[in-house]
């Protein structure tokens, strides 16, 4: 049954009713308090440009089951939850969220009690929204992560709770406006229980800032955070993914990503903001445009844990002291750079794992325990800075290596290529330039072929220690 509402005193007559309804928003109503959808009820609104459902001192709209809502700007103030869950049954059903302008957190949380649920979205606009607040926080790596703008969250422990989800051109913030905290939240209550299972997750344009002070050691946020307990089949990022804060990472996995494509530019401004980084399980991994980033420490792809089965990336690009281009810790499978790698920091502090360090902003870079089984360039490895690697196998392994252009480093006292700590290589075909610096330094390295090596260092063309 259908029922029209005109004012918020319809609107709560509505709700009272024992049969469910579909009401009909027809104009702009404010609201003094927040509603409860009872199980079965949907909200609609006749025209969504007329049809404001604002909040002024309260969170929105509380889901229970079985819940829809459709065609409808919704208002509250940022830090409030414009849609939330307040249901513990068992089987909560499906809850639809289609064509929805908003401001203040969606947070679709699901706690003990609650076995199973599925969840639909699509064109689905946060405009602003400040999720900091919440304390229901996932703890991993030394680190707490703020809730997201979009939150799916199983906080339940149960092995057997499962939520469904489906989520379709999901769009947060605004570029110089961004919503504060993570923007795009999906996890499971831990690595052993409580499951978010995603076949789809597409994205808009997604601009955030977690707002977390600077030298805050053990708070991290991301534009797009795929957490433990998450498994998501196929993610698209259409739009661009930005973040403008400290700790902010663009794209983060913890969980587990079959096919994850990203259409537009990766960037990071703020420091020790990683463009992608990776502790999960990512089968494939493509970065179609350019990643990019400004801060201090604020790397461009970081493989601390888990690992990726193959990523390809258009170019990367980092600006700040600190800030490498890619390092890896884990064993991976094959990265490929379509373009160049390019780095113009020198030494400067960074976050990994929720401990400031210091570190030099080398190019590519692989430490003790990384491995990677193929890594391809098609363009050139630069390093701008002084006192950093360009080329740096530290103790790890690149079983296959393919430079098409210059392995480059343009500062002073810096190391094109660089073997160290029983790290292995080949350097089959690889042109080492260091114009102030050691064009190849192996020490203690292992290299397995330097056919057609070309090595030019002002300070030293080959040295082996």
């Amino acid at each position: 049954m259908k029922a029209k509402i005109n004012s918020f005193e319809e609107l709560i007559a509505a709700i009272d009713q024992d049969s469910p309804l579909s009401l009909e928003i027809q104009t702009s109503i404010l609201c003094p308090y927040a509603i409860v959808l009872p199980v079965g009820f949907s909200l609609v609104g006749l025209d969504k440009e007329k049809c404001i459902l604002s909040f002024s001192n309260s969170d929105g709209i509380g889901l229970t089951a079985n819940n829809q809502i459709t065609n409808l700007n919704i208002q509250t103030n940022p830090g409030n939850r414009a849609i939330y869950l307040i249901s513990n049954q068992a089987d909560l059903g499906t809850f639809s969220l289609t064509n929805l302008t908003i401001t203040g957190q969606v947070q679709l949380l699901t706690r003990a009690g609650s076995l199973k649920t599925k969840v639909i979205a699509e064109n689905i606009d946060i405009v602003s929204c400040d999720s900091r607040r919440y304390s229901e926080q996932p703890q991993k790596y030394g680190v707490n992560v703020y809730q997201g703008a979009f939150t799916i969250y199983n906080y339940n422990s149960n092995p057997d709770s499962v939520i469904e989800a489906t989520l379709s051109n999901i769009s947060l913030g605004r570029k110089g406006a961004p919503v504060i905290g993570t923007g795009l939240f999906i996890g499971g209550f831990g690595d052993n229980g409580g499951w978010v299972l995603a076949d789809q997750v597409s994205t808009g344009d997604i601009y955030t800032n977690g707002m977390i002070p600077y030298g805050q050691p053990n708070i991290i946020t991301a534009a797009v955070f795929i957490l433990n307990g998450a498994k998501v089949k196929k993610l698209s990022n259409k739009g661009s993914v930005t973040t403008y804060g400290v700790n902010d990472m663009v794209l983060d996995a913890w969980g587990q990503v079959d096919r994850w494509i990203a259409e537009k530019p990766i960037t990071s401004y703020g420091p020790s903001g990683i463009g992608f980084v990776n502790f999960g399980v990512v089968d494939y991994f493509e970065a179609k445009d350019k990643i990019e980033t400004f801060g201090l420490g604020a790397r461009g792809f970081n493989q601390y844990d888990g690992t990726v089965n193959q990523a390809v990336f258009q170019a990367i690009e980092t600006h700040g002291n600190g800030s490498i281009g890619i390092q890896v810790s884990k064993p991976v499978g094959s990265i490929t750079i379509k373009t160049d790698l390019i780095t113009h920091g020198v030494v400067g502090q960074t976050l990994v794992k929720g401990v400031i360090v210091s570190l030099p902003a080398d190019g590519f870079s692989i430490k003790p325990g990384g491995e990677v089984k193929q890594l391809e360039i098609a363009g050139s490895i630069i390093t701008h800075g002084s006192g950093v690697h360009s080329f740096n196998v530290e103790g790890g392994t690149v079983k296959e290596l393919a430079i098409k252009g210059e392995v480059l480093a343009e500062g002073r006292n810096s190391v094109a290529v660089s073997v160290t700590q029983n790290g292995k290589t080949s350097l089959n075909q690889v042109n080492a330039i260091s114009k102030l610096g050691i064009a190849v330094l192996i020490e203690k390295g292992i290299v397995t072929d330097r056919t057609g090596l070309k090595a030019t260092g002002n300070k030293g063309d080959i040295v082996e220690e």
